[in-house]
């Protein structure tokens, strides 16, 4: 590893402000692009930071006053680097001391041709934990030398994905040099994440590859709710030419199980092998209701008579209330003192339910343990909605079925807390929903199972993989506990404050954030990341299939296709 060309010297900041770093006379302004990588090397510590601003200056007024005619190349270049010259605003992220300057004074020179040139191999052989990491509690020293971020440097903090002491996954690349930058999945699922971005900025593509990284490195299984069916076998490419992309069942075809709530929908689609899912009427709470009371525009009174029901007829309620006539509901509301007008305008809403294709008066199968069977034996389960992907559709659907897989893990916890048998352990569950700010937002955050397993972190080994486009809707409290922040283009002023809600120096990466490319670029920050980065997202097509995915569905001979659809209806107990 030959040392570089140094891009400029530290002149002055502070810790909380940051670095202000002039650029040397043969370097160019136009190079630096905010969200840049980059080192200072000072006299005894090496420091990680990023790149916020950019900006230019001039050793003197009077040349702002009369400056050099356009035409006139040659004053330019005398003025270049000393008359005029590029500054660049840094912000340090980490540092590293090696043990044997800690303390001392030495010069710690950055690896040389004969000190380094066999670190980036060694890495194969150890670990990314033997690199001592710290936070920065102090700044480089006047006239530190700043450097282009090395691949030595980029794997220092990022690791690599053949790391043998942890679960790394490439999620892309720096944007300016051709090095992964890694993801600790290990860390990324024990804490609910978000990928966040305004519309068409990727973040479909974004998840795929998360959960496709969580799959291979077997890290946690995964329940995805694909509100518009994009996940489980295939979607449709963006661009002019119509193209699709592979789905998770389509790259890992013995490990994702497909459960539809449209069956129809489905076998039109060609997706092989689906699992149908129904929801009964005892299985709809009050609590549900509450979450869709927008939806169906029902009133608080409506809601209030609706726990009467509820309290008078256990889980059956609302088959019952659908059974009524004019006479039991008056006869209702004069021994019980509920409201006629409410429990009848409650009636007439909610045989808007009958509209929807996965609703049944009673369920003869218990496809809930059915999922949890799939999840208990290592299979990620995609539950697809089809033309059942209205907001009224998927947000009930969504929390009926996670409230209940969320009771029966808190119960495995529970088991695992008393008995501390390995064997007990649930698997680490990561659940993933669109349209997340509709389940998580102040005024209804309370009624869903969404808000109660953002703030309850790890504890019931299940975590939630948000993704969202308004990320200024969603409580702050829960905002907060988010772990890992992925996030694409956004250019509302409150969504870029929600982004940065709990994050120190929040005000330097604003910057960052609203100059992200419309496509393919993200700034990624928080847990499972050492340090915040700017990454050009690894590209979801044939080249990553190959690294990536299993056997194709096309490459499996027929009856070996048969085999693994009998073998999965086995596991199911069918």
């Amino acid at each position: 590893m030959t040392l570089e060309q140094p891009l400029g010297s530290v002149i002055q900041g502070s810790l909380s402000q940051g670095l202000e770093v002039r650029l040397h006379p043969d370097v160019s302004v136009e190079d630096m692009r905010v969200g840049k990588f980059v080192v200072v090397q000072g006299r005894r510590s090496r420091f990680f930071c990023m790149l916020t601003d950019v900006a230019l200056g001039t050793a003197s007024s009077r040349i702002l006053a009369n400056p050099p005619d356009p035409t006139n190349t040659f004053l330019q270049e005398v003025l270049a680097g000393t008359g005029t010259f590029g500054t660049v605003n840094l912000t340090p992220m980490l540092m590293m001391t090696p043990e044997s300057d800690r303390g001392e004074s030495q010069k710690q020179q950055p690896p040389t041709e004969a000190s380094g040139s066999n670190k980036a191999a060694s890495y194969q052989a150890q670990s990314s934990a033997a690199i001592d990491l710290l936070p920065v509690k102090t700044i480089p020293s006047h006239f530190s030398q700043v450097y282009d971020a090395s691949e030595w440097d980029f794997r220092a903090v990022f690791g690599w994905e053949d790391d043998p002491q942890r679960r790394n996954f490439a999620i892309g690349q720096p944007i300016d040099m051709d090095v992964p930058v890694c993801l600790d999945l290990d860390r990324f699922v024990e804490r609910s994440n978000g990928v966040f971005g305004k519309s068409g900025t990727g973040k479909s593509f974004l998840t795929r590859l998360l959960l496709s990284g969580i799959i291979r490195k077997q890290a946690a299984v995964n329940l995805i709710f694909d509100m518009h069916s994009e996940y489980g076998w295939e979607a449709a490419r963006e661009g002019k030419q119509f193209s699709t992309v592979k789905g998770l069942r389509q790259l890992f075809p013995g490990q994702v199980q497909i459960y539809t709530l449209d069956p129809d929908s489905t076998r039109r689609r060609g997706v092989r092998d689906a699992q149908e899912l129904y929801v009964s009427y005892d299985q709809i709470e009050v609590e549900d209701l509450a979450l869709v009371r927008g939806e169906l525009n029902l009133s608080e009174a409506s809601l209030e008579n609706a726990i009467i029901l509820r309290n008078e007829f256990g889980k059956a309620w609302i088959t019952r209330l659908l059974s009524m006539g004019n006479g039991e509901i008056q006869e209702f509301c004069e021994t019980k003192m509920g409201s006629k007008s409410s429990i009848m305008a409650l009636q007439r809403k909610l045989t808007r339910l009958d509209d929807l294709k996965y609703i049944r008066n009673t369920c003869t199968q218990n496809y809930v343990g059915q999922i949890l069977d799939s999840l208990d034996a290592g299979k990620h389960v995609v539950i697809e909605f089809g033309s059942q992907s209205n907001l009224l559709s998927y947000m009930l659907a969504t929390n009926i079925i996670a409230r209940r897989i969320h009771a029966s893990y808190v119960l495995k916890a529970e088991k695992f807390l008393q008995t501390k048998n390995v064997s007990d352990r649930p698997r680490q569950l990561v659940v993933t929903i669109e349209e997340a700010h509709r389940f998580l937002d102040p005024a209804t955050v309370g009624q869903t199972i969404f808000g109660t397993i953002a703030r309850e972190m790890r504890k019931y080994f299940v975590t939630l993989l948000v993704v969202d486009q308004r990320p200024s809707g969603i409580d702050n409290e829960v905002m907060s506990q988010i772990g890992t922040r992925i996030t694409a283009l956004l250019n509302d002023e409150k969504d870029i404050d929600a982004i940065f809600t709990g994050v120190s120096g929040a005000q330097s990466l604003r910057s960052v954030l609203a100059k992200l490319d419309s496509k393919q670029q993200a700034l990624l920050l928080g847990h499972a990341v050492p340090m915040p980065v700017v990454v050009r997202t690894r590209a979801y097509d044939e080249t990553f299939y190959a690294e990536v995915g299993d056997t194709a569905w096309e490459e499996l001979p027929d009856a070996l296709v048969l085999k693994a659809a009998k073998a999965a209806k086995a596991d199911l107990g069918f």
